[in-house]
């Protein structure tokens, strides 16, 4: 029976008394409780009883259940790889073969056959050493007989093999993989010191700020200096999809119009083309908009090249700023008044780049991976740069330039397929600064398909390294501090290419800007009707066809391949990379990362 605790007389005091009582319980099911005082005996106490059998078995069938569970989510998402695999490959259901083009494509892709043939032929003999029990570096009390005691032709075939791995392939990889460790941790320390660099502006909220209102002038005669002279540049080339929003969007910016000069440089080679477009700058013509088209006669330098040629009209010396936006890029009505106010006391600023938005973002897990990749070169790459360096690359659109830092930096050059990074490399070499807006976003697309974003990188990649050899010498004998003067073609008194062509191009150009203006002829508006007819007839949804790339497939399987050979080598972490590397490659090869909906 357990005793009666009656605590009314110690209420009744109002001192404690610091003795401890030990109360032990006759019953085995209480707990051996201490009190220091009236209220410890009500205060909550932690119960440490021991768990019973009943518990400890659902605990294990707990468990149990979450690695069941597990082990089906990963056999369901391998079974419907299996399918898809069967599907595309064997049956080749609601797929394409991607086209190779010849040259370096083809033989990149008989390099990759070969390789995964010997691959599979060196594996063959891997899995039977295995079985039979010939492992030279696992087993080093394994007897390795002589020539003249050779038992099996194929056991001495595997014995060499060995040999010559650990001699002449093993000793250069190693090198390699070391290498690659050092340019992993430069990289990982960059990114590191990059990320710090981004929490030190969250932090500080450090920010390019705007003093004032620029815009607002107490002296009436005085306002119009507020807003500076601004060409607005839309390079295109054969853009039907997109070239209807990014005019429209930027016909829309608020910005005085007797300031504002909006420019349609047009590279399509496809009259059709060319006609819609004509009409709509026609059309934003008619409505009060500074807007006009331009299309080169001879089209050379890409991008670059239409650049160049637009910016040698005679007309651009009376601006002072030049805005870029590429055809799939659609800016709010504020942009100008967001961006332009910077360059104001601020003779040094040669560049604002504002950061783009994707509206697409969430179509397939390809435009996913692209948006987090993205992000992070905006918001921590080149924010921290422009921070604390005032020095990014130009990303080619979204931005805009003083026209004076241009020409001083020598203007676009058709020397490479990123004329954008060329032309911020000069500018900074040359003693410009440039700003980068995080909170000022633009509108844009990414690739939706793996061919569209393959064909993307190879641009962004191999031009960076073609800039990079060309700017070398200027870049060293920079930090030596010798003056390296970057000559303007126009300042040196010879005609430009581009102004060749402006000189041929004058006389139709006129002629022809005046009939947009006016209105189109008889047969260009009976083109105009039937194309516009065209267009109205709302085009039945259908699914696009997914392809299959050889080359990323036959490198998908020849990674499986080497992962076996890990697994049988017991390598360990060796053996996850290559897998995981594998079925990366597997999953882009059957075109899985960019599936594309109706």
């Amino acid at each position: 029976m357990a005793p009666r605790l009656d605590f009314s007389s110690w209420w009744a005091k109002d001192t404690r008394k610091g003795t401890p009582v030990v109360v032990k319980m006759e019953n085995p099911n209480y707990s051996v409780v201490e009190i220091d005082g009236p209220d410890a005996a009500f205060r909550p106490v932690e119960k440490s009883r021991g768990k019973n059998a009943k518990q400890v078995t659902w605990v294990l069938l707990l468990k149990a259940h979450h690695a069941v569970g597990c082990v089906a989510w990963i056999a369901t998402i391998f079974w419907a790889l299996l399918g898809t695999i069967k599907r595309r490959l064997i049956f080749r259901q609601d797929v394409a073969m991607a086209s190779e083009k010849l040259g370096k494509g083809k033989l990149l892709f008989t390099v990759i056959k070969v390789f995964l043939v010997t691959s599979l032929t060196i594996l063959g003999f891997e899995v039977v050493a295995y079985f039979k029990g010939w492992h030279y570096f696992r087993n080093p009390s394994l007897h390795i007989p002589r020539t003249s005691d050779i038992q099996g032709f194929l056991h001495l075939v595997y014995v060499s093999w060995l040999s010559f791995r650990a001699d002449y392939i093993a000793p250069p990889i190693q090198a390699l993989s070391k290498f690659c460790v050092v340019l992993f941790l430069i990289q990982s320390a960059d990114r590191l010191i990059l990320s710090l660099g981004c929490f030190w502006i969250k932090y500080k909220k450090i920010k390019p700020r705007i003093e004032g209102d620029p815009f607002k002038s107490d002296d009436v005669e005085k306002s119009a200096y507020e807003f500076p002279m601004v060409l607005v540049q839309i390079p295109m080339c054969n853009e039907r999809e997109v070239y209807e929003q990014s005019i429209s969007a930027v016909c829309q910016l608020d910005w005085p119009k007797d300031r504002l000069l909006i420019q349609v440089l047009d590279d399509s080679d496809d009259e059709s083309i060319q006609y819609l477009i004509k009409a709509e700058v026609a059309a934003w013509n008619q409505r009060g908009v500074n807007i006009i088209y331009r299309h080169r006669l001879v089209r050379t330098g890409y991008k670059a090249g239409n650049l160049k040629s637009a910016m040698s009209c005679e007309y651009v010396k009376d601006y002072e700023f030049v805005a870029i936006f590429d055809a799939d890029f659609r800016p709010n009505p504020d942009f100008l008044k967001q961006t332009v106010p910077h360059f104001k006391d601020n003779p040094e600023l040669g560049l604002v780049q504002a950061r783009w938005t994707f509206v697409n973002k969430d179509e397939n897990l390809l435009t996913r991976l692209q948006n987090i990749n993205l992000c992070f070169h905006f918001e921590v790459e080149q924010q921290v740069n422009g921070v604390f360096l005032n020095f990014f690359g130009f990303n080619g659109t979204a931005g805009v330039w003083r026209i004076k830092a241009l020409e001083e930096s020598g203007g676009w050059l058709e020397r490479t397929t990123v004329e954008d990074m060329d032309i911020a490399v000069r500018a900074h070499l040359n003693g410009w600064k440039f700003i980068f807006l995080n909170d000022v976003k633009v509108l844009c697309e990414v690739p939706e398909s793996y061919e569209a974003y393959r064909k993307q990188q190879h641009r962004w990649h191999s031009g960076p390294m073609q800039l990079f050899r060309l700017c070398l010498p200027a870049i060293i004998t920079s930090k030596l501090g010798s003056s390296y003067e970057w000559v303007v073609t126009k300042k040196a008194g010879r005609s430009s290419e581009s102004d060749l062509l402006a000189a041929a191009e004058r006389e139709s150009k006129t002629t022809n800007q005046l009939q947009i203006q006016r209105g189109a002829s008889e047969s260009e508006l009976t083109e105009l009707n039937r194309l516009k007819e065209q267009k109205e007839v709302a085009p039945t949804p259908v699914k696009r066809v997914n392809k299959i790339y050889r080359k990323e497939l036959t490198l998908a399987f020849l990674l499986l391949t080497a992962s076996v050979r890990s697994l049988l080598s017991a390598q360990g972490v060796h053996f996850y990379f290559l897998l995981f590397q594998g079925v990366t490659f597997l999953l882009v090869g059957l075109d899985l990362i960019g599936e594309q909906m109706s």
